[in-house]
């Protein structure tokens, strides 16, 4: 097993995490419109998550990038909203426990960013994720908040920070 750590993202991990992103995603068939794959934050992950309440966070194996995820507002939510996004780990990252702390430690800076809710968005075909949120306490919603224009996204979750 391969020691896996994250830090936060740097604009040399650009390249990394956009290539990581359109792997992971088209893995699980998610590369048509409605998808995050298509957002123009992928090609500038570090300038896009500099900005006042987010932060992005980098996995990597042996000083290579093997994944990702961060806490961002959520667009069109009220204030105290925040979205976990791009979370994503190449295969080789799997299964080492590595996506629960991630996600831990995503929550724990959404946290201290002032957030009271994290929202996020996953399709079916993605259930180690989705058992991963319920195991931590996120709960499924009926349908979307916010406006993140990522329609091709059927399954949601809402987690209360406070």
């Amino acid at each position: 097993m391969t020691r896996l750590s994250f830090r936060p993202i740097r604009a040399a991990d650009d390249a990394a995490m956009a290539a990581i992103i359109r792997t992971v995603m088209t893995e699980f068939g998610a590369c048509g419109a409605g998808f995050a794959i298509n957002d123009a934050e992928v090609d500038c992950m570090s300038s896009s998550y500099a900005i006042p309440g987010a932060a992005y966070f980098v996995v990597e194996s042996d000083g290579r990038v093997v994944g990702g995820g961060g806490v961002a507002p959520l667009a069109g939510a009220p204030a105290g909203v925040c979205e976990l996004r791009k979370m994503y780990l190449l295969e080789e990252a799997r299964g080492q426990r590595m996506g629960e702390r991630l996600l831990g430690h995503c929550l724990d800076v959404a946290r201290s960013l002032g957030y009271r809710v994290c929202y996020l968005e996953t399709l079916t075909g993605m259930d180690v994720a989705q058992r991963l949120y319920e195991k931590v306490g996120f709960r499924r919603l009926p349908g979307p908040m916010g406006a993140t224009g990522h329609h091709g996204c059927d399954r949601y979750y809402a987690l209360d920070l406070v």
